[in-house]
């Protein structure tokens, strides 16, 4: 399978396909992945531990992000979305409550299915998705069109281009953990070098928080990780404006 290229992104579903069945051993291997997701699903401050809420997991993959916004608010119902067949095939393998519920398409197939009803979600959670869509600012604009008015966004992602510190420990993480571990659990470097490149060509801090903005997201914030992933991994946080009351 050719390698997906971070800047059309074309192939990146199929490499995830490709990826799937080892994917959960690698996450599981990095320090915080998954205690992250928890902390960018608690940023999101949903009240009454999700009761009455419908939220999105857009880009869920295998489901850990899906898992994460469980921890955190157990009474939602949570809709998982993937792009991947074979990542949705393992998210549904495992065993959840009948509030959570999976759906594979595109972003941009969400209109023709019953994920893509607008302002229906009280809250979305993207975790490493909108760096690898072909459109980030078309995606965004998706996603604030999904939320009910007021609602919040959460972007879970790699964003390394305003600290050169972050952009060194990141080029030295993928060559010497990521990218060999890849190669060994998928038998494919293919993927892993498309994340280290992706990363890397991805917005900045300042310039992502932009792209919220022209998107229509308000009250814009960005906190990043403890530990390594300090300044390496964030959490933009974004809402969609309230409803103005008609004059």
């Amino acid at each position: 399978m050719p390698r997906p290229t971070a800047e059309t992104k074309s192939g990146v579903p199929e490499a995830f396909d490709a990826a799937a069945r080892g994917y959960d051993r690698l996450v599981g291997a990095n320090p915080g992945y998954h205690d992250h997701l928890r902390l960018s699903a608690q940023r999101m401050r949903l009240p009454n531990k999700g009761r009455g809420l419908r939220l999105l997991d857009v880009g869920c993959g295998t489901g850990a992000s899906t898992a994460a916004l469980l921890a955190v608010v157990p009474r939602a119902q949570i809709v998982g979305m993937d792009g991947s067949a074979g990542m949705i095939a393992r998210a549904r393998a495992k065993v959840w409550p009948p509030s959570v519920t999976f759906v594979h398409a595109k972003i941009e197939e969400l209109a023709d299915t019953e994920v893509g009803r607008a302002a229906t979600f009280d809250g979305i959670l993207a975790a490493y998705l909108v760096r690898n869509l072909p459109d980030p600012d078309a995606g965004l604009c998706t996603l604030l069109e999904l939320l009910r008015p007021g609602a919040p966004l959460a972007v879970h992602d790699y964003s390394v281009a305003d600290s050169r510190r972050a952009r060194v420990v990141w080029t030295a993480v993928c060559w010497t953990v990521i990218i060999p571990a890849g190669t060994l659990v998928a038998r494919s470097a293919g993927l892993y070098r498309y994340l280290w490149d992706s990363v890397r060509d991805f917005d900045g801090v300042a310039a992502f928080e932009r792209r919220l903005g022209r998107a229509g997201f308000e009250d814009l914030r960005t906190h990043t990780m403890p530990g390594w992933q300090r300044h390496v991994v964030h959490t933009f946080l974004g809402r969609r404006p309230d409803q103005k009351p008609a004059s």
